[in-house]
């Protein structure tokens, strides 16, 4: 902001950040329990070991999750003093 970017600028480059990671790592996190589901399979009650629903929903609810955490950094990012940013640096 002490460069002349818009506060909303600034708060959908924080959320963009921070969701950027959580898709990297709903990436790794769905290769690895379809692999790994293999090895729990009789641990499963009433659930197949790669159940569409089940899986897009824990996706879903981790994307929100992650977009609420990444709300309130980028919330506090938005409300920093620019003076002030630049005398810490």
């Amino acid at each position: 902001m002490a460069l002349g970017a818009e506060r909303a600028i600034v708060l959908r480059n924080v959320m963009t950040h921070g969701l950027k990671l959580t898709c990297v790592g709903l990436v790794a996190g769905l290769a690895a329990a379809l692999v790994l589901t293999r090895l729990m399979e009789t641990l499963l009650f009433e659930v197949r070991p790669n159940d569409p629903a089940t899986l897009a929903g824990v996706a879903a609810l981790m994307t929100a999750v992650a977009g609420a955490a990444s709300l309130v950094p980028a919330l506090r990012a938005t409300r920093v003093d620019p003076i002030v940013a630049l005398k810490d640096e």
